[in-house]
């Protein structure tokens, strides 16, 4: 399929046209491997009219012995006899055999134009050259119109004989496709359009080349891929074997300098400079020029002043030409003439990390600075990279190589805990001082859900009895021992016992524990976490000793992982977040976004009935989470999901749960709550019954009493009242209302009261009216809404049931409840505001730019704002249309969300 070529096959009919005057006429397609001169060619002499004939000759590398073969395949169609005999180089090229054939072709040309076609004009053996050299010196007068292709680069483009017909031509340079042409040639190989990042990915990559295009597209269909920004990533890293293939065999037939300028630049990938890249090469000037020039005029550099490659496919082409030793010997080199330049240290192992061993003096100091930049600029995968490369390096001592296992451990914290674990343990095997064995094992980042694995419980034991923790340390050995105990309490919270353990010790501490260290406020977040899951001491107390936490605790704390999550979780479970709101002023403005914001900032808006913000923020915490903030993501991605009824969300961490959420007892709570979410919504109510008590079964066997956190007894009630089993309902409230009074937490105690009140004998509107008290006193309005709107109902009209009405219906709309704003109508006997509210000019065009499947980065890139502005767009079309987030605001969504509101 031909794209974009309108013009040259324009100038090919006006020749044909002047063919049929008499007038003879040459064109010289030219351009790069893969521009498409073959197949322009191809299409130009696809439907000739009937008084034209097309005459054609495709010239190939392996022919170029065959003395006339190509004046065999254009003549040959015509006569047979007479012609100079295929392949025999002894035959004569004198004038008469030269004139004797463009004869032949004036005779046949007299009566019907002729279109004589040569593909690949570099290619054609020697005497065939010749002839179209000397026929297009006397075609003056003849009927005859020659069009030829020619591979700019090639060396047989530069033989004295393409030269005379070049210049006796019309040249024709093929450009690149536009962007305009990569759509097309997109939603033709795949089918449909291309969103436009994806279509400017592929330009970009290949650089408007249809060959690389195309086969980039090839693969894309193969693997069944949608044009979408979904695969934008793949598509750039995408490289096609076929085209790898193609383009060595090219590099193959250059010469000596043209090669060892493409493994120059290969070997050092995108750190090349000119002057570098012709030292490694070893061209003088000239020399390093004409290759450089080859280069260009074949198509595999981009159009740049630096030599790069225009895809990394011509890399691969390049060192597919190299044996293993001598690819890896180039990157050496390469490697080593950074270093000799003061290059940074990233840019030098980034070739290092692709060589088995340099033997270098200087390669450990250079891995180990590069690791150390790569983690300041927050690249903790290129660090690890980085220093597994320095291990194989390493021909030192065990202290020198413990070092070393700990630096990587370090930067794999964030990103592959299994391996940090592993690699601390190594090093603690290395290391001498029970101090540093100790602040090693430090290094193995907790799971804030979730029990540690045996293995690093068990190198926590053994190093704390050999640190002896509860000796008189001072200094960073205090701090230590602290954190050595924190980390032991966390370890055991799904132990019932080690879990009653942690509150005794809280007790211990007093009203006012110390927490002047980092040490010392990780040991009171922890203990306090276990206060949280069990209820074992009253919120109150709990947001107290919290808030303190979180006073001391630095915005850009050096160990955040335990600390300030969990004393997030706290005070939301406390129904107390106005000591997170406040850090987070602080915060928010980042220069890099971190989960760890987004996912406090989510729970303060849970926390407070908000869901629609808190959905958006859920959903940018798991977008940004690393390793620590993986699992609590998730939960509260899952918790959002379910207050808002978000059957699709629910289904997508469901599945999702099966392949990366750990088999804890926090994460299986929560995947059994949302199973029991999804059956009520299909009618299976007795399943989704089973499922909660199960899930319940789980949590008190481990005294995880906190109904906050993990809210199955008030839909086991709700589902028990509605299967007709009122004493099994009853029986759940009265131990749910018990919990909730010792717990003490306003949005816990209103809704435990306004489960109570609606079941038969519960108490009715008096307690109702004192769920409304208590709420009023809590930062979740939505808890409040809910109890209003069962007050109103409860009051069966009249004044205040409409006031109570009223305020629900208010109270609903800011928390981004629409179904529960359709039943405050409902029972106010007024309309709900339509659906369709008016949305301004800027809304509808982000409304549009969600519905293509753009990210909030891309929308803002395509309306030149910034992507605050568009989230502020979106926030505001949400409140308006009462949708809970993107899939709402395209798809719709189902009011039937009594599970969640009871």
């Amino acid at each position: 399929m031909l794209y974009e070529r309108e013009s040259e096959l324009a100038r090919i009919d006006a020749a044909v046209r002047q063919a049929r005057e008499g007038r003879s006429s040459v064109l010289l397609l030219t351009g790069p491997l893969g521009i498409g001169r073959s197949t322009l060619l191809q299409e130009a002499g696809a439907a000739p009219p009937g008084d034209l004939r097309v005459l054609r000759a495709n010239a190939a590398p392996m022919e170029q012995d065959f003395a006339y073969g190509i004046v065999h395949q254009l003549l040959g169609p015509l006569l047979s006899d007479g012609l100079p005999a295929l392949g025999d180089h002894e035959a004569p090229d004198s004038e008469a055999v030269l004139h004797g054939l463009r004869s032949l072709l004036a005779d046949a040309s007299a009566t019907v134009p002729v279109l004589l076609l040569v593909d690949d004009l570099q290619w054609v053996d020697l005497p065939s050259l010749r002839w179209l050299a000397y026929l297009v010196r006397r075609a003056h007068g003849m009927r005859v119109a020659l069009v030829c292709t020619l591979r700019d680069g090639d060396p047989r483009a530069e033989h004295p004989l393409v030269g005379d017909l070049a210049d006796a031509a019309d040249l024709l340079h093929l450009a690149p496709l536009s962007l305009d042409g990569t759509r097309a040639l997109i939603h033709h190989h795949l089918g449909e359009v291309a969103a436009a990042c994806y279509a400017q990915a592929c330009h970009d990559t290949c650089g408007g080349n249809p060959l690389f295009l195309q086969s980039v597209l090839r693969d894309q269909a193969v693997e069944g891929h949608r044009p979408t920004p979904e695969q934008v990533d793949r598509v750039r890293a995408v490289r096609p074997t076929q085209l790898r293939d193609r383009l060595a065999g090219c590099l193959h037939a250059q010469p000596g300098p043209v090669r060892d300028l493409a493994a120059a630049i290969a070997a050092f990938g995108d750190h090349g400079e000119p002057d570098l890249i012709q030292h490694h090469a070893r061209l003088d000037t000239i020399s390093y020029q004409r290759a450089l020039r080859a280069l260009r005029r074949l198509g595999l550099l981009a159009r740049q002043d630096t030599p790069r490659f225009l895809h990394r496919v011509v890399r691969d082409a390049v060192e597919s030409g190299l044996t293993i030793a001598a690819c890896e010997e180039a990157r050496v080199t390469a490697a080593e003439i950074l270093h000799r330049a003061g290059r940074p240290a990233e840019n030098i192992a980034d070739l290092l990390v692709g060589v088995t061993a340099t033997h270098r003096p200087w390669a450990m100091g250079v891995l180990r600075a590069a690791a150390d930049a790569a983690l300041r600029r927050g690249g903790a995968d290129a660090a690890a990279r980085y220093l597994r490369r320095a291990l194989l390096e390493s021909s030192a001592g065990d202290g020198e190589r413990a070092h070393l296992l700990i630096e990587l451990a370090k930067a794999e914290r964030g990103t592959d805990p299994a391996a940090c674990e592993r690699h601390v343990s190594q090093a603690v095997r290395l290391l001498s001082s029970a101090t540093d064995r100790a602040a090693a094992t430090l290094l193995i980042p907790p799971s804030l859900l979730g029990e540690a694995t045996p293995a690093s419980v068990d190198l926590l034991r053994n190093v704390s009895e050999d640190f002896e923790p509860t000796g008189p340390h001072q200094g960073a050995a205090c701090e230590i021992a602290l954190r050595l105990e924190a980390r032991l309490w966390h370890a055991g919270q799904e132990n019932p016992a080690e879990l009653a353990g942690a509150v005794d010790r809280l007790r211990a501490l007093g009203t006012a524990p110390p927490l002047e260290t980092s040490g010392a406020r990780e040991l009171a977040a922890v203990l306090i976490n276990a206060a949280v899951l069990s209820g074992a001491l009253p919120a109150p107390d709990i947001a107290a000793l919290a808030g303190r936490i979180l006073e001391r605790e630095p915005v850009a704390s050096a160990y955040p992982r335990t600390t300030l999550p969990l004393v997030a979780l706290a005070l939301y479970a406390a129904d107390a977040v106005d000591g997170i709101n406040t850090r987070l002023s602080g915060e928010q403005h980042a220069d890099r976004p971190n989960a760890g914001v987004h996912a406090e900032n989510a729970l303060i808006q849970l926390a407070c009935g908000r869901l629609t913000q808190a959905g958006e923020q859920a959903g940018r915490a798991a977008r940004l989470a690393d390793a620590d903030w993986r699992e609590p993501a998730g939960v509260i991605r899952a918790a959002v999901a379910m207050e808002t009824g978000n059957t699709p969300l629910m289904e997508g961490l469901l599945a999702d749960s099966a392949k990366r959420w750990p088999a804890n007892l926090a994460m299986t709570a929560m995947r059994q709550l949302l199973v029991a979410s999804l059956d009520v919504r299909g009618g299976r109510d007795a399943d989704a019954l089973e499922s909660l008590l199960a899930c319940g079964r789980q949590l008190e066997a481990a005294d995880w009493r906190n109904s906050t956190l993990f809210p199955w007894r008030p839909r086991a009630i709700f589902l028990h009242q509605r299967l007709g089993e009122v004493a099994p309902a009853l029986a759940l409230a009265e131990e749910e209302l018990a919990w909730a009074r010792q717990w003490a937490a306003p949005a816990a105690l209103g809704r435990a009261l306004r489960l109570r009140a609606l079941l038969p004998g519960g108490g009715g509107v008096p307690v109702l009216r004192e769920s409304a008290a208590v709420l009023r006193t809590s930062a979740n309005r939505l808890e409040l809404a809910r109890t209003l709107l069962q007050l109103g109902l409860a009051l069966g009209g009249g004044k205040e049931a409409k006031a109570m009405l009223r305020e629900a219906v208010d109270l609903t709309t800011a928390c981004g409840a629409p179904w529960l704003t359709e039943r405050a109508h409902a029972a106010l006997g007024t309309a709900a505001p339509s659906q369709e509210a008016p949305l301004t000019h800027g809304e509808r065009q982000v409304v549009a730019l969600v519905g293509r499947g753009l990210t909030n980065q891309e929308i803002a890139d395509e309306l030149g704002v910034s992507t605050r502005a568009v989230e502020k767009r979106l926030t505001s079309c949400y409140r308006k249309l009462g949708v809970a987030g993107r899939r709402e605001l395209l798809g719709g969504r189902s009011a039937s969300e009594m599970f969640a509101a009871r």
